[in-house]
């Protein structure tokens, strides 16, 4: 099937945690809401093989969150990871992006996907994202305060 990117902006919830398990709800639901595949989330998971191999290609994909800003190949699978404070002065010229300001730089992110040439390394926020079933995590703000997550990252073969 080929790998699938994904993104999402979704309301803060308190904690990037607390944040992830709200979005695997809602996406989980959209999915899968009507029972006929998978009854729950944990019957999701449990499926191995489809996990292991095929994947759903969206935020169900990372389980987890982590507090390291290196992916390590060994144990960064299914995560998520912040940004270091360098890297989101890089891409927003801040600490604190904005939602607008997240949007932006993935817009610009996907136009340079399509035009750039793909022997040429990615400088772009989606270009932070290097390792399949791994995503990225950017706290958003309002008025200098937590008001929503942007997740990105890839997943599939």
């Amino acid at each position: 099937m080929g790998a699938s990117g994904w993104d999402y902006v979704t309301p803060y919830r308190g904690s990037v945690e607390a944040t992830l398990e709200a979005l695997h709800e809602e996406v989980f639901q959209e999915r899968y809401g009507d029972g006929e595949e998978y009854a729950s989330r944990e019957e999701l998971y449990e499926d191995e093989e489809f996990m292991g191999e095929e994947g759903t290609h969206s935020i169900l994909d990372v389980r987890w969150t982590t507090g390291s800003t290196v992916p390590d190949q060994e144990a960064d699978y299914f995560t998520v990871r912040p940004l270091t404070n360098a890297r989101l002065v890089h891409h927003f010229g801040t600490d604190r992006p904005t939602v607008e300001q997240y949007q932006d730089a993935m817009a610009r992110a996907h136009e340079a996907m399509r035009t750039r040439n793909p022997m040429e390394e990615d400088t772009t926020l989606l270009g932070e994202d290097r390792m399949r079933w791994t995503g990225v995590y950017v706290v958003l703000h309002t008025e200098g305060q937590p008001s929503h997550v942007g997740f990105f990252g890839s997943s599939g073969d």
